[in-house]
């Protein structure tokens, strides 16, 4: 058998063919090169030569196409949706709500601040003790007041000048100690 001469006479003819199969020339010149390559190791008369290469590039087309299909399907299992971000309303209230949480943290002692956040990290109570110098025991007392303080630093301040707070009798809706229904 002599390939060259194979190779030369059959080439273009099983493109074509595997071209149109496909739809693809990318693939399709990857099957043909497959073909020729299993054609070296099945050394047969010339005469079979063109039958034999037509019937190993369709079988590989086929498993080609049942190969596309399985990947197809693994790939539309494994589909996850892109996660989407927040809308800029959540975006927003979420800086918002970061930003009250920084300012409330600030206002408290540098320890507390420590303990605070080493919890929320999920570090251990001795670890804690350890990092800012107090026994391990006081630790769990010592969260709950920074907590506490945290808490009352988060709590609005009430404003200057609510009627709640100029005039508590008009506030629950009394005019001025005067009973409005014995009139």
């Amino acid at each position: 058998m002599d390939f060259e001469a194979a190779f030369h006479d059959h080439n273009a003819s099983l493109f074509r063919y595997v071209q149109r199969l496909l739809g693809d020339a990318d693939v399709a010149a990857d099957v043909v090169q497959e073909s020729f390559v299993r054609l070296l190791s099945h050394p047969m008369p010339d005469a079979e030569i063109r039958r034999w290469l037509f019937t190993v590039a369709t079988n590989l087309v086929r498993d080609h196409g049942r190969m596309e299909t399985r990947r197809q399907r693994l790939l539309a299992e494994s589909y996850q949706r892109p996660s989407v971000g927040p809308s800029p309303e959540e975006a927003a209230s979420q800086a918002e709500n970061v930003a009250t949480a920084r300012r409330a943290l600030d206002q408290l002692a540098v320890r507390d601040q420590r303990m605070l956040l080493m919890r929320e990290e999920g570090f251990r109570y001795a670890e804690i003790a350890e990092a800012v110098g107090v026994a391990p025991g006081s630790v769990g007392t010592l969260l709950a007041r920074a907590l506490r303080r945290f808490s009352a630093a988060l709590e609005p301040s009430p404003r200057v000048g609510d009627a709640q707070d100029e005039d508590p009798e008009a506030a629950r809706g009394l005019d001025s100690g005067r009973d409005n229904r014995r009139e």
